[in-house]
């Protein structure tokens, strides 16, 4: 009975947290850093029925963590979200802004996690401003290594690649998915050189815009938080035009911008 109780146990510690059993949790830090956060003075809505937070209970990589953001009211207009890790250094990891092409909002980026910490989206809507995250267990994030030799990951800054992929809904909804990465070091200003052992300064991708043709589908203005190579999975309707143009801004004044061709992306 012992050995099938401590299986049961086990067992279950295998299973995967689903969203719902994993909510935000109460944060000293939140208190303190939610009125410089917020732009409204009010405290955000419960977010739970305009969009959803996917991230894992237990991340896998503290320097990759993926964080999906998923609209569940079609009819809302989200126009802006902050996407802020309450522990880290610098919380606010991105603040962006999308273009009526992304509603309703379906979207993946990947932050850093420097400690146990809340992730939670901002979201604001004509109507209002509302709150919805999750609890993330990782440590060290911001001061993870990073993963190429700086002379490499200097050599390939900036270069740009685009993936599309099949449906994903059933049926087919008709919108089209892509996947926008950006070869960048993203130096969060607390990792250290491996030989010298002295801090990398800061140097990040703290701009980006995307477009299909003329129409912006989304910014960005991001910080440390924001993960190596930054890659924004996301959902779309498609307008026909034949490419996506990026332009990215890191805090060095480097300008990378490139269109790249829809039909071509795998």
């Amino acid at each position: 009975m012992k050995a099938l109780t401590l299986a049961a146990i086990f067992a279950g510690l295998a299973l995967p947290v689903s969203a719902q059993d994993n909510p935000m949790t109460g944060s000293e830090t939140w208190d303190m850093i939610s009125g410089a956060v917020l732009s409204d003075a009010d405290a955000p809505a419960d977010g739970a029925a305009l969009f959803a937070v996917e991230a894992p209970y237990r991340a896998h990589d503290a320097a990759t963590v993926p964080v999906e953001i998923r609209q569940v009211d079609d009819a809302a207009v989200i126009e802006r979200a902050t996407i802020v890790v309450d522990e880290n250094p610098a919380p606010v990891a991105a603040e962006m802004t999308f273009g009526a092409s992304m509603l309703p909002l379906d979207m993946e980026l990947r932050v850093r996690v420097d400690r146990y910490s809340n992730v939670r989206v901002i979201a604001e809507t004509a109507d209002g401003v509302y709150m919805n995250g999750r609890f993330v267990k990782a440590s060290g994030g911001c001061s993870a290594p990073a993963t190429r030799d700086p002379e490499l990951a200097l050599a390939s800054m900036g270069q740009m690649q685009l993936r599309s992929f099949d449906a994903t809904t059933d049926p087919p909804d008709g919108r089209s998915e892509a996947q926008v990465m950006i070869r960048h070091p993203n130096y969060s200003g607390l990792q250290r050189d491996q030989i010298t052992h002295l801090f990398i300064p800061a140097h990040f991708i703290d701009e980006l815009t995307v477009w299909q043709g003329d129409e912006m589908l989304f910014t960005m203005t991001g910080g440390i938080s924001i993960s190596e190579n930054p890659a924004f999975r996301f959902r779309y309707d498609d307008d026909g035009s034949p490419d996506l143009r990026i332009r990215a801004k890191d805090t060095e004044g480097n300008v990378f911008e490139q269109s790249l061709p829809k039909s071509t992306a795998s």
